[in-house]
Parts: C-alpha cells; structure tokens; sequence
C-alpha cells in the first residue's frame, strides 16, 4: 500500500434499457473525469445497458478515450449551448459545478486544463461548455467561525459545515489541513448550520458513538454483519459505536460511501479480525520513507487499525490530524476508537469520498492498495454493501 499503509498478509447485471427500442444508438468517446452512470444519466440509458452493448463486466472501470456505443440513447440531457462563465464560490466542487451546469467534471476539467479535478481555487474563473444555465443560482452563503476542539479535523469540521477542506484552508491561510491546533478561531466560508450540534470528539481517550448502534446515519449491527458474515455479533456490537463515530466524523454518510469505505475495510482488516499487523514489523526497520530513522521504529510502529497505519511519520501526521499523540502511545492506533479514527483519517487524507460519490470504486482500490491486489474479494464486498445499504 502506498504512503506506508500495507495490509496483513492475507490474500488479498443490470437490466437494459426498457425503452432502448425507441432509440437509435450513439457514440460516445470517455472524457477525463466521466463516470459510465454520470453517461447513462446524460444520454438517459442505463449503465447496465451501456455496459452490456460494450462488453464491460466491471462498469467502474473505464478509459479516457474509450469509444462507447450507447443504446437507447435520446441525446445528452445537456446540449452544448456555448460554453458560460462560473467564477469558484467557497464550497464549490467541480462535481457540484457540473451538475448545476448540466455539463459533466471531465468537460470543465478539459476546457480549463484542469489537471486534477479535485482542485480548484475559490475566486478561479472557469469555462463552462455545453452549459444549460445553473439549476440553483443561489448566492453563497455568509462566513461561519468556529473554534478547534480536541479531535477536530478539518475534514471532519467542513463536513458539518457543508463546505470543503480547501474553502476553509484557504480561508485561513492554513498550508498543511492536516495540522490544525485546538482552540485556533476557523472562519468557515459558506458554511451552513452544523449538521450535528453535539459537542465534539474527545481523545485521546474513548470516543463515544452513538447513543445506539445504527442511529446518526450509522449503520446497524444487522448491516454490517449481512456485509462482513464472519463478524459475530458480540464483536459488532463492541466495534460499532467506534465505527459509527469514525465514519460521521469524516463525512462518509451516505450509503455509496459507506459501502465503499466498509468493503475497504472488510478485505484489509479481514472483517476486522486483525486490527495489528500479523508480523513482527522488523521489515519497516531504517524506513526512511516511512519516518523510521531511530532503532527500533520498524518494530514500534508496525501496521495497527483497519487500514494499517504504519511508520513514524505517518504516526505522526494522523496523530497530530485526529489531535491524539500516537508517535508517543502507538499501540493505541490497534484500539477500536483510535483505529477508526485513523482508517477514516486515511481515507479523507486521500479524498476517497469523491471517489465513492462518482461509483468509482476501482479508483478507491488503488488508492488504498497501490494496486488491484485482492480485487475479487474487495469488489465482491462493495456489491454486498451496496445491496445491504441500498447504495
């Protein structure tokens, strides 16, 4: 696994179109950023009938530049009508953007040489092509303030917000998002009322879920065993609380995300029969990519929690990020309150969210494993999840 996350060693149809007799056929060439549902949405197809007409057997997967042929096609949902001007609000994603816009992310990215769509500057003008006018030309909303408490993360403050990492970091000037210090005054950009008034996380100490297993937008003990079949249920009911708490810390609360982020987990934890390492770490010994430069690191900071977090820099930037001292504490990163926190910590650190909103769970794989390593097994839980949680 990338940035000094490895697992344990451990091995690693959809219906056609009903009404696709009424329409010819059309050709569609994959631009940067598209999504076979965000097609099927456009040319009102199903992606079952896209992936079928073009031999697709994994509809996640697909190439810029591929040539799709589209079955049952009544035209794009958004004709281009001359591209329009957007100027970058505080919040904005490309992805939001493109659906007020009726244009798709990889059309925008590719008309304003966007390399990475996941990052835009709030004040950057954009070329909107094929746009048929915003769908909520709201203005945006005034700033919020906020003060850091203990276990706060930026990600997870911008979730309750309803705004973005990136609206609030370059609102105050914060270079490094992982790294906020408690009681710093945050000016929260276009922020809306918080979607959860309780209080905040605690930790180092245990984290509270909530009040039952299941509620806050959580998932239930029935969901995850039906997902993870190996986990008993005296086991579920000790981890869920911790899970529960992880995932709404993090913003993964919907079930697209949370059918990806709990597949993820299932495979790489085992359905969280390991939480540490199987090996002794020695291999991690010298690491210098992994932070590991005094005797004895290798050891020390083996892989712990669900997605392994391995390495005394990456112990330090989760610990510093979820406001817990794991370079001092790090078999504290095994315990289900912490180990959550860190898996959810990775999984924001790496912005999978918007992976898992766009279907792509490929994308979210090779994040997570560097590879396609186990991919059966990941791919086989994702549709399991997707089904238990109505995804």
């Amino acid at each position: 696994m990338p940035d000094g996350f490895d697992a344990p060693n451990r091995p690693g149809a959809a219906n056609p179109a009903t009404s696709s007799d009424r329409f010819e056929a059309r050709s569609y060439t994959v631009q940067p950023g598209d999504t076979l549902s965000g097609i099927a949405g456009r040319y009102g197809s199903s992606v079952g009938a896209i992936a079928q007409a073009n031999g697709i057997s994994n509809p996640n997967l697909i190439q810029v530049g591929q040539r799709l042929n589209i079955p049952g096609a009544s035209g794009p949902s958004a004709p281009a009508t001359g591209s329009r001007s957007y100027t970058v609000q505080p919040g904005d994603t490309l992805s939001g953007i493109a659906g007020r816009y009726g244009t798709s992310v990889g059309a925008i990215a590719q008309a304003n040489g966007i390399s990475n769509p996941n990052l835009i500057q709030v004040g950057q003008r954009l070329n909107i092509p094929g746009a048929s006018g915003p769908s909520a030309p709201a203005p945006a909303p005034a700033s919020r303030s906020y003060t850091v408490q203990p276990g706060d993360t930026l990600s997870g403050i911008a979730a309750r917000y309803g705004t973005s990492v990136g609206a609030i970091a370059q609102a105050n000037g914060i270079s490094n998002p992982n790294f906020i210090q408690v009681g710093q005054r945050l000016s929260i950009p276009g922020g809306s009322a918080p979607s959860t008034p309780s209080g905040p996380v605690t930790g180092p100490g245990p984290v509270r879920g909530p009040s039952e297993p299941g509620t806050a937008g959580g998932v239930s003990v029935q969901q995850l065993r039906a997902i993870m079949p190996n986990l008993s249920e005296a086991r579920a009911n000790e981890l869920l609380p911790h899970l529960n708490s992880a995932m709404a810390e993090a913003g993964i609360n919907t079930p697209r995300r949370q059918a990806a982020f709990l597949a993820q987990l299932a495979h790489e934890s085992g359905q969280f029969r390991y939480m540490e390492e199987i090996a002794s770490g020695a291999a991690y010994e010298g690491r210098a990519d992994l932070g590991n430069t005094q005797p004895g690191d290798g050891v020390r900071f083996k892989g712990r929690g669900p997605i392994q977090l391995t390495g005394r820099a990456n112990y330090r930037a989760a610990g510093r990020a979820l406001g817990i001292d794991l370079e001092n504490n790090p078999t504290r990163a095994a315990d289900p309150d912490v180990g959550f926190r860190t898996a959810a910590w990775y999984w924001n650190n790496r912005n999978l969210n918007s992976y898992a909103d766009a279907g792509n769970f490929d994308a979210i794989t090779y994040r997570v494993n560097g590879g396609y390593n186990g991919k059966a097994s990941r791919d086989a839980y994702y549709a399991r999840a997707l089904q238990v949680l109505g995804g």
